[in-house]
C-alpha cells in the first residue's frame, strides 16, 4: 500500500537504515514486507544502469534513461502488485536519487528526469538519511559498507559527493522544488547517521509511527480497493474454516443474514443506545460507537473465524483500518468489560495468551461497520449535525445534502456497493443494492 524510498549520497548508511526500518515495520498491521533497491543488481535493465555508473562513459542523458527504464520496469513488475495487496515496499534508491545523481550533478535538470520517470511509482514517505561527506568516503573505503572492493562508481569522490549532500539539501528541503507528480511524496530529514544504531533506529521508528498515524492516503493505490482485496481474503478463510474439507463453497450460510432481524438505520440507534459513554471515558477510548478505532476493531472481529489474540487482530486490521497496538489493547479490555466480546478459553499449549471472539448479537454492527466504512466520517459527521435526527433519515441526507463534493460522494456509494457484493446484503435472498435508491430502501428497510 506505501512505498518508502530511503536516500541519502554514497556511505551514508542507507542500506542499514532500510534494514532497520524493514524490522520496525513488523509492528505495524501489514501483510508483507519487502524490501528492494535500485537500480536492481538482478535485472538486466539494472545491470545496464550499474555498468554507466562504474565505467562512467554515458552521457548524464544516456545514464538517467537506463535508470529510468530499470525504474519503470521496477515500479510495475515488482513494486505495484505488492501494494495492490496491501503490502509496503522499502526501496533502497528511487526517483530523487536519479534527480540528484544525474538531474543536478549531472547537470540534466531535474524536469528532464521527472519526464523520463513520469509514469513510476511515487514514494509515499522520502526518508533522507544524511552523513558528512569525508566519513562516509572513510566508510566506504574501509569496506564497512561494500561486500566487494571492486565496486567503485565514479561519483565516490568527496568532491562529488559534497555536491550530492547539497542537492540533497536544497531539492528535500524544498529549495528547488520537485516536479509533478513526485512533488507529492512525504519528505523527512535529515537524519543524521554518524552516531551509534541505537540513536538511528529511534530516530527511524519516531518517523514511522509520525506518519503512520496521520493515517496518509497512498498515492500510487485505492486504498479502499486495497482493503476490499484483504476482506476478501479473511472472507475466504472464513468460509474455508468454517466447513469440511472438499465440502461444496456456500457463501450464504456464512454471510446472508447477518443483519440479524434489523435495518442498517436500526443497528445504528440500537448501538448508539448500547454504548457505554460514561465508561469509554474511564477507559480513554473513543465516546461513540462510530469513531474510527471502534469500527476498525469490530469490524475485524466479526470477520474472523473462531477467537483470537490482540496481535493476531492488530495484524489482520491491515493498513487501511491501521490503529495502534497500544490503542487495540485498550480497546478490546474495554469491550470485554463491558461484554461486547467473550473471553475464550485458550487449548493451545503453553499459551496463555488471551483469547476473544466478538458476541453474535454484535456482529451485525461489525459487518455493517465494514460495509460502510467508506461513509463513516458523512455518517459521524451527520449525527453530530442532527443529534436528535432519525437514523432512516441519514443515508438520504448524506447523499442529497453533504458537504463533500460530488465525486466524493459518489466514490464513497461506489466503494459500498463494492464491500456489500463481498460481504452480502445482510438479508437472507436480498440482492445487494447497486444504486443510490436501492441503497436507500436497504438502509431503511427491515428483513421481511
Amino acid at each position: 500500500m506505501y512505498l518508502i524510498s530511503v536516500e541519502g549520497g554514497d556511505g551514508s548508511g542507507k542500506g542499514e537504515a532500510a534494514r532497520i526500518i524493514a524490522e520496525l515495520l513488523g509492528n505495524f498491521p501489514f501483510p508483507k514486507i519487502h524490501s528492494t533497491h535500485e537500480p536492481r543488481r538482478h535485472s538486466e535493465l539494472g545491470k545496464l544502469a550499474l555498468d554507466s555508473v562504474m565505467k562512467g562513459d554515458k552521457t548524464p542523458l544516456q545514464e538517467a534513461g537506463l535508470f529510468a527504464a530499470d525504474r519503470l520496469d521496477h515500479s510495475h513488475t515488482f513494486i505495484k502488485p505488492l501494494l495492490d495487496k496491501g503490502h509496503v515496499v522499502i526501496s533502497d534508491r528511487n526517483i530523487h536519487s536519479s534527480l540528484i545523481y544525474q538531474g543536478i550533478v549531472g547537470d540534466l535538470g531535474i524536469s528532464d528526469v521527472v519526464k523520463m520517470n513520469s509514469a513510476a511509482m511515487i514514494p509515499d514517505l522520502v526518508i533522507w538519511i544524511d552523513c558528512d561527506p569525508a566519513k562516509a568516503m572513510k566508510r566506504i573505503r574501509s569496506g564497512t559498507l561494500r561486500m566487494t572492493a571492486n565496486k567503485q562508481e565514479y561519483f565516490e569522490t568527496t568532491e562529488i559527493q559534497k555536491k550530492i549532500r547539497k542537492g540533497f539539501s536544497d531539492l528535500l528541503s524544498g529549495q528547488i522544488k520537485v516536479p509533478a507528480p513526485f512533488d507529492k511524496s512525504q519528505v523527512v530529514g535529515p537524519i543524521l547517521n554518524e552516531s551509534g544504531l541505537d540513536e538511528l533506529r529511534k530516530k527511524l521508528a519516531d518517523t514511522l509511527r509520525t506518519f503512520f498515524n496521520k493515517k496518509p492516503v497512498p498515492l500510487n493505490v485505492d486504498s479502499d480497493k486495497v482493503d476490499r482485496y484483504l476482506l476478501s481474503r479473511l472472507i475466504s478463510n472464513l468460509e474455508t474454516q468454517t466447513r469440511l474439507p472438499g465440502a461444496p463453497l456456500n457463501l450464504s450460510a456464512i454471510h446472508e443474514g447477518w443483519l440479524s432481524g434489523r435495518s442498517p438505520a436500526q443497528w445504528m440507534d440500537f448501538v448508539e443506545q448500547h454504548w457505554p459513554k460514561e465508561s469509554a471515558k474511564e477507559f480513554d477510548v473513543p465516546i461513540n460507537p462510530f469513531s474510527f478505532s471502534s469500527w476498525a476493531i469490530i469490524g475485524t472481529l466479526s470477520i474472523i473465524g473462531g477467537s483470537t489474540e490482540v496481535p493476531k487482530l492488530h495484524k489482520l486490521l491491515g493498513p487501511h483500518r491501521m490503529i495502534t497496538k497500544r490503542h487495540t489493547q485498550r480497546l478490546v479490555k474495554w469491550l470485554e468489560e463491558e461484554k461486547w466480546i467473550n473471553k475464550q478459553f485458550n487449548h493451545i499449549p503453553f499459551n496463555d495468551a488471551k483469547v476473544f471472539k466478538l458476541k453474535q448479537d454484535r456482529i451485525g454492527f461489525g459487518r455493517l461497520s465494514l460495509a460502510l466504512w467508506p461513509l463513516r466520517s458523512p455518517i459521524s459527521s451527520w449525527r453530530r449535525a442532527n443529534p436528535n435526527g432519525d437514523w432512516e433519515n441519514a443515508i438520504e441526507d448524506i447523499i442529497e445534502n453533504s458537504k463533500l463534493p460530488a465525486y466524493q460522494i459518489s466514490k464513497c456509494l461506489d466503494d459500498v456497493f463494492e464491500r456489500l457484493t463481498i460481504l452480502t446484503s445482510g438479508h437472507d435472498n436480498c440482492p445487494v443494492p447497486l444504486s443510490r435508491e436501492e441503497l436507500i430502501v436497504w438502509w431503511k428497510t427491515p428483513p421481511p
